[in-house]
């Protein structure tokens, strides 16, 4: 088992990629560039997906709800650690773990299409949840406080 310390060094690292992810489709988004895709069919299934009505909430691009909450995590890795940040950390590795479920969902049974970029943001922020789980189940060393003894005799 990684020690504390090389855990939130990796959780660091894959906040980081999700931040390039996110930042890439926002500024796509924003600048009107089409995104890179991988399709093999001929038609670009990246840009059907950032173009479809899934991509905005109140017209709000998703990639840039995403690219906020990447930064904030990677805020509360870099924050001291406390039983607060792991569990903030927890909670919105849960938050984009279950909107990105909502949205792969959306690509696979209403669009029919698949977003490379989705899918690998999908696959970081999952990563993301199963290491936040790990690292608030551990606990902080410094957060176990001794217990005191009752005086008896």
């Amino acid at each position: 088992m990684p020690s504390d310390r090389n855990l939130r060094r990796a959780m660091l690292l894959i906040a980081v990629l999700g931040i390039g992810v996110t930042a890439y489709l926002t500024v796509a988004h924003y600048d009107r560039l089409a995104v890179l895709c991988a399709s093999t069919s001929g038609a670009n299934s990246c840009e059907a997906v950032q173009s479809s009505v899934y991509s905005h909430i109140l017209g709000i691009p998703v990639a840039l709800i995403g690219l906020i909450g990447y930064v904030a995590i990677t805020a509360l890795l870099i924050a001291r650690d406390g039983d607060l940040a792991r569990l903030a950390t927890l909670g919105m590795a849960l938050f984009g773990v279950a909107f990105s479920g909502y949205l792969t969902y959306r690509e696979a049974f209403t669009l029919h299409e698949y977003c490379e970029w989705c899918l690998s943001s999908a696959g970081l922020i999952t990563i993301l949840f199963i290491l936040s789980v790990i690292r608030y189940l551990r606990g902080s060393p410094f957060s176990a406080a001794p217990v005191p003894e009752r005086g008896g005799s």
